[in-house]
């Protein structure tokens, strides 16, 4: 029995654009400046309030950034509203996810630094509800890479860590997996690169969705 624990934005959806434009606008209405698109997709799987203070430069949240990130999530919803953002999924996402949701070896659940409310839009909008059967949240855990995401699954579904895989697109994806004992397959497709994603402990690397299924055979 294996548990395949997925990231959500950039491994599972293509949020960037989303959290980018909510998160241009939270700079903006705090007086600073405007945000890179390379400046979020390289936050993007923090919890929040710490993305926030780090693309400010901070390692640690101060008030303002709490702040912010209560102004960020009034936003968000706002946001996918008026510019019609769906967090589309990768190619070959679905394909993947429904090859293995049937398999009586495998559990699949989802590690995010999204808030529950936003993994279970996600999992709704998607029709993924049914398919994931642990999950845990920005709402739940401390940020990654602290390994508290992967160790509470486990202990949830009565899995050891070293037969759990994270499969995520972030650096913090693999630091938090290797934190807890457990394996790590960067995707190609989210918004780390492969040099980076491979020099934070990666086991592997796919460059398609269904080349997660040889991981699981």
């Amino acid at each position: 029995m294996k548990l395949a624990l997925f990231d959500c934005d950039g491994t599972l959806v293509d949020s960037a654009g989303l959290i980018h434009e909510t998160m241009r606008r939270t700079f903006e209405k705090f007086g600073k400046p405007e945000p890179r698109f390379e400046d979020t997709k390289a936050i993007i799987g923090l919890s929040l309030d710490i993305a926030i203070a780090r693309m400010q430069g901070r390692p640690h949240v101060e008030q303002q950034d709490i702040d912010m990130t209560a102004h960020y999530k009034s936003l968000f919803t706002v946001v996918r509203q008026d510019l019609d953002y769906r967090e589309p999924l990768f190619a070959g996402i679905r394909e993947m996810i429904d090859a293995i949701s049937g398999r009586e070896d495998l559990l699949i659940g989802a590690v995010t630094g999204k808030s529950r409310r936003g993994l279970k839009l996600v999992m709704k909008t998607h029709g993924f509800d049914q398919h994931f059967v642990v999950t845990r949240t920005a709402d739940d855990c401390p940020s990654k890479p602290h390994p508290a995401m992967v160790t509470e699954c486990c202990d949830e579904t009565g899995m050891n860590a070293r037969d759990a895989v994270v499969i995520g697109d972030a650096v913090y994806d693999m630091q938090m997996a290797k934190a807890a004992g457990a394996k790590a397959i960067g995707v190609a497709w989210g918004y780390a690169s492969v040099d980076e994603l491979i020099a934070n402990g990666a086991d592997a690397i796919a460059y398609h969705p269904n080349e997660i299924l040889r991981h699981f055979s």
